[in-house]
């Protein structure tokens, strides 16, 4: 409890301790009413150890305490109920009063559209009763829940009406409750142990109908687990309630999952294919947890990433099995280096495993989640698939029912594979995204790979030791023949060298299927790129060639103003032209983005600016779209995919390439293919398409003609207004974005239509987020502080838009600083606080 910023307290890795006192089984009865619900608790409790029992409360009117039976005046301490000289064994029950209608927090028992709900992770549910609230303190539950509404829900099994019974020990994080004139989307799935489990999908009523690709995404994920990790359920009912206010994408609670609606309901007129995809992976994701994060859970929050990292893992897997492996394993290296990478190279930089905490709710961060996925890749890499299922096998038969660390994790992996992990650990406690050089020589019929590796100095960790890096590589010959299939080298020191005898000078293809999360620096030429754009066998390092060739023009652009050379947009064009996946062409179409050019400018010692970064993007567009003026047309018509809207992942994969031609032709028409595509969009997705490109042309009538027809849509709405203000003109977007706040429809409570408009400056338009005169810096913080007052979470994950100030020019920077000191003289809670202070170095 030191080293934190006044008014505030750091939780330490190191001071974990367990509790004195736990409790085994929890009884709640709720008496449900908007501004007071009473929450009566009893509490099984025994003794594990010497010391006090401290209970965790926040927002309560408590109202009785007694100890077996007998009243008490108990000592409460701020958010603390402190409990001394406690019997070996003993029952411990609370009455308090708690208002779920002012709680904007949406953390603990709140109301959406008078909708009773829970959030409980990470320290949710001490705003619902005093408790033990920490992961390591699991018990059983049996919930009452008393009130007018037609469905009220728990965890667990219903054993009459309102009445649940969840038999499985799980930490306070887990809980769950709804109530609300709600419907349902059934169904059954027998489990592989002969388990006939009820599904449900509950929602408001008239949503219903947008219920069916949950509900198959659902099925499809519990039969994918059964045959993968050979996991199966173990509850008799599992439901998924959608709800319109909610922090998060998803919450796992054990058999009542909570949803964002927004990741439940599709309809082919309503949801775009990323709709669909996000809908099928969260749903994956969450029941994944039934076993990765649910049986099996974290001993404390600093080992979240046991639950987070593994069970993005597994929904990674089961994507690549649903989809195109290859595209989606792209897809997520996109996600990993445009969030992920950026958080390694700024103030918030961490472990995958943080050391300390003032916030838990702060670190729900890619680092733990995308980055804590790629730890767990890589550990099945370097043991093997075979390794792998057999150390998971040991996780869940050892472990099934406690509280673990990262240690249980990888000490499984040791016992089953024979294998030393000491030095692989080092992923989890060493912050940083690791630099890989690689020199190649050719020479007396020998190629030889020079490697080295280093981990930049990050917050509070200056000196780095080397990582193991497993490196997939393959080679081929200069006509494209392959020389060698993929072999892995797993690199355990700061220098390395790979002898392979070759009679013929090869190109090599490194890091394939991204093997580690590192930065690869090469030697490789403008011709060997080429070789591997057009034969490499590896989708990852064929496209990765692609996007090195793009880059490399774009930042010269930015940098220098240099033309864009004939050689690259013959490359270009080939590969629209080529018989390639649809899908694999749109992403090796697609340019890097504004950010992406900005911290690859700045780690070479460029300032980067965000305008002429922008206008760069602009040019290449321009001059692609130009190299392909003659073929836009009718590779157009080629990808057309007439009849009844599929979202599987080719038809997905066509409108993914249709759209990318959609706005090559915009730059050189003005927007009138997209007016006609607009017009006879029978899908969101080609709506959506055709909708972006008419206000990046310009297009007068384009937003009011789109909220017209879909202005009572709540999640279409949402599209609506985040698209706005991605897609104007960087000179304009932050006034865009004000004048949005100031519209009817607009809600700052709703995380979802907050983060459309603020989301769309931050991430979808960076050139007008760092306008020069600060004005969107000044926007964004006016309103972090705003929203600081009743919703901290989504105020403090939205504040790390300010994590890149270092990479900026001078007064940029200080702008950067004067809107954080804003926030820091504003922020009312300790998430909100946290976030700045880090940030202000």
């Amino acid at each position: 409890m030191r080293d934190a910023a006044p008014g505030q307290t750091k939780t330490y890795l190191e001071d974990y301790a367990p509790p004195p006192v736990t409790v085994s089984h929890v009884a709640l009865r709720f008496r449900l009413a908007p501004d007071a619900t009473r929450v009566t608790a009893r509490l099984t409790c025994e003794r594990r150890g010497p010391g006090d029992m401290v209970l965790d409360g926040e927002a309560l009117k408590t109202l009785r305490v007694a100890l077996d039976g007998a009243k008490i005046t108990p000592e409460i301490d701020g958010d603390r109920m402190i409990l001394r000289e406690t019997p070996d064994a003993f029952t411990l029950e609370t009455e308090v009063e708690i208002a779920p209608e002012d709680n904007t927090e949406l953390s603990g028992l709140y109301m959406s559209n008078g909708m009773y709900c829970t959030q409980c992770e990470a320290e949710g549910f001490r705003r619902i009763t005093w408790m033990l609230d920490r992961p390591d303190v699991m018990a059983t539950y049996e919930v009452e829940i008393e009130s007018d509404l037609p469905v009220r829900l728990s965890n667990g099994d219903e054993v009459a009406p309102g009445h649940w019974r969840d038999p499985w020990p799980k930490p306070t994080y887990l809980f769950a409750l709804v109530a609300g004139e709600l419907v349902a989307t059934s169904d059954r799935f027998v489990t592989s142990e002969g388990r006939d489990v009820a599904l449900n999908v509950w929602v408001r009523p008239g949503d219903e109908g947008r219920t069916a690709y949950a509900m198959d995404a659902l099925k499809r994920s519990m039969r994918w687990d059964e045959h993968v990790y050979g996991r199966a359920y173990d509850l008799s009912v599992f439901n998924i309630v959608a709800v319109d206010d909610f922090n998060m994408g998803a919450m796992e609670n054990k058999g009542l999952n909570i949803f964002n609606s927004r990741y439940v309901l599709a309809s082919p007129e309503t949801a775009t294919d990323a709709d669909y995809a996000n809908i099928e992976r969260i749903v994956a994701h969450e029941y994944f947890h039934n076993w990765t994060g649910n049986r099996i859970t974290c001993r404390d929050w600093f080992q979240l990433c046991l639950k987070e990292g593994l069970t993005v893992f597994r929904d990674q897997q089961f994507m690549q099995d649903m989809r195109s492996e290859a595209v989606q394993r792209i897809g997520d290296v996109m996600t990993l280096r445009a969030r992920q990478f950026r958080e390694d190279a700024g103030p918030l930089a961490h472990p995958v495993r943080p050391e300390s905490f003032v916030a838990i709710d702060n670190f729900y961060t890619a680092t733990v989640y995308e980055k804590g996925a790629e730890v767990i890749g890589m550990l099945r890499r370097i043991v093997g698939a075979e390794g792998y299922a057999a150390g998971c096998a040991l996780y869940f038969e050892r472990h099934d029912g406690e509280a673990c660390t990262i240690e249980d994790w990888l000490a499984c992996f040791e016992e089953a594979c024979g294998a030393d992990l000491g030095q692989f650990k080092l992923w989890y406690s060493q912050a940083g995204t690791p630099r890989l050089r690689a020199r190649s020589e050719w020479a007396d019929g020998i190629w030889r790979l020079h490697l080295s590796q280093s981990v930049p100095p990050t917050p509070g960790q200056e000196n780095k030791a080397p990582m193991t890096i497993p490196l997939a590589f393959g080679l081929l010959a200069a006509d494209g023949r392959e020389l060698l299939p993929t072999r892995l080298h797993v690199m355990t020191g700061a220098d390395d060298v790979v002898e392979i005898p070759r009679p013929e000078r090869p190109v090599p293809s490194l890091l394939r299927g991204f093997s580690a999360p590192v930065i690869l620096e090469d030697d490789l030429g403008d011709a060997d790129r080429l070789v591997l754009l057009a034969h490499d066998t590896d989708p990852f390092a064929r496209w990765e060639s692609g996007r090195r060739l793009s880059k490399d023009r774009l930042m010269r652009h930015a940098a220098e103003s240099t033309a864009f050379d004939a050689g690259w947009l013959d490359a270009v064009a080939a590969m629209a032209v080529s018989d390639a996946d649809p899908a694999f062409r749109a992403l090796a179409l697609a340019l890097p983005g504004e950010d992406d050019l900005a911290q690859s400018l700045h780690e070479t010692g460029v300032v980067p600016d965000p305008d002429a970064i922008h206008a760069t993007r602009e040019a290449a567009l321009a001059a692609i779209a130009g190299r392909l003026a003659d073929d836009l047309d009718g590779l157009r018509a080629s990808v057309a995919t007439p009849g009844a809207y599929a979202p599987d992942a080719e038809a997905a994969g066509k409108r993914a390439l249709a759209a990318t031609l959609l706005r090559l032709t915009t730059r050189l028409d003005g927007g009138d293919a997209a007016r006609a595509a607009y017009a006879t969009a029978d899908n969101m997705t080609d709506r959506m398409a055709a909708f972006t490109c008419r206000l990046e042309a310009g297009d007068p009538d384009a937003a009011a003609e789109f909220e017209a027809a879909w202005k009572d849509d709540r999640l279409v709405m949402d599209k609506w207004f985040m698209a706005q203000v991605a897609h104007a003109a960087p000179a304009e977007a932050v006034a865009v974005a004000e004048r949005l706040t100031g519209h009817p429809a607009f809600d700052a409570k709703n995380p979802n239509r907050f983060r459309a408009v603020l989301g769309g400056l931050i991430a979808g338009n960076p050139a007008g987020f760092h306008a020069a005169n600060g004005s969107g810096y000044r926007f964004v913080a006016d309103w972090l502080v705003r929203l600081d007052r009743s919703n901290p979470q989504t105020a403090a994950r939205m504040s790390s838009a300010f994590e890149t100030r270092a990479r900026w020019d001078a007064d940029r920077q200080a702008l950067m600083g004067e809107a954080l000191g804003t926030m820091r003289e504003g922020a009312t809670s300790r998430d909100l606080r946290e976030m700045v202070e880090r940030m202000l170095g």
